[in-house]
């Protein structure tokens, strides 16, 4: 009888839940490992370097441990600055998280697209190749957020978190705010997988219109693309949730949804 594989999905908090949700919708088959480095929360304020340091040992203690059949890396921060060093010092397949600047490119009308991110991710070099080879004549403002992860968590987690907090960290995102709609921003891309953890809040709260850009479900796909073909749903999915500080999850409720329904051991 065919293994069921094994997917670990690594955070620095509980942004890569966004991320866990669709892959766990595309292959209902396959045990979870979900970690979140909460001790080194949040990585956008570390440097490359610290990033780095951190997470390529810590991704390969996680793989000696625990024999994954793929990794996702469910962060745009910790993407852009380590990927090619797992792939250079591990085997197996891994699944980034990257801006989704070309297809949110593709897709403005107006041409003019926002990316909202950590400052470290619309900072980094690899941030900046991606507007340059995909812009494709968009005008591309980039908004660094400094508090906007932590809201979310401290939202999910069900914490109170104001109007006017949430405000203060994405309105630069929104551009062209005269009479004519044709020169307004009219895309944005969540360039953080806590994001869409304030959906709802954003659309609320956004003074115009606009299509947020989530990768979620295209990396979903790409998982799906590098995995045998899935065995059939089962009765019981094995999910497991870790924080590297060491505390215990209690936020059953709350995280039952991004596990497909389950709760996390």
């Amino acid at each position: 009888m065919k293994q069921r594989p094994t997917i670990l999905v690594f955070d620095s908090g509980l942004g890569g839940l966004t991320v866990l949700r669709e892959v766990v919708r595309a292959r209902p088959d396959a045990r979870y490992l979900y970690v979140a480095d909460d001790a080194f929360f949040p990585y956008g304020h570390h440097s490359e370097d610290e990033i780095i340091d951190r997470v390529v040992p810590l991704i390969g203690d996680l793989i000696s441990k625990h024999h994954p059949d793929l990794v996702v890396i469910a962060c745009n921060t910790m993407s852009v600055s380590v990927m090619a060093h797992l792939r250079s010092a591990y085997a197996g397949p891994f699944v980034g998280t990257v801006p989704a600047i070309k297809p949110a490119c593709a897709s403005s009308k107006t041409k003019r697209v926002s990316v909202l991110g950590t400052k470290a991710t619309v900072k980094r070099e690899y941030t900046q190749a991606l507007i340059r080879d995909f812009a494709q004549g968009c005008e591309v403002t980039l908004v660094g957020s400094a508090e906007l992860a932590a809201l979310a968590e401290t939202a999910l987690s069900g914490g109170a978190v104001s109007d006017e907090e949430i405000l203060a960290e994405f309105m630069p995102c929104f551009v062209g705010a005269g009479a004519d709609a044709s020169k307004r921003t009219d895309t944005i891309v969540l360039a953080c997988t806590h994001y869409p953890l304030l959906l709802d809040r954003l659309n609320k709260l956004a003074p115009w219109p606009v299509d947020w850009i989530d990768p979620a479900p295209a990396i979903a796909r790409r998982v799906t693309s590098l995995l045998p073909k899935a065995l059939g749903t089962p009765d019981e999915v094995e999910a497991k949730m870790i924080f590297t500080s060491g505390r215990p999850h209690r936020l059953n409720a709350a995280l039952t949804p991004f596990f497909g329904g389950r709760v996390p051991a």
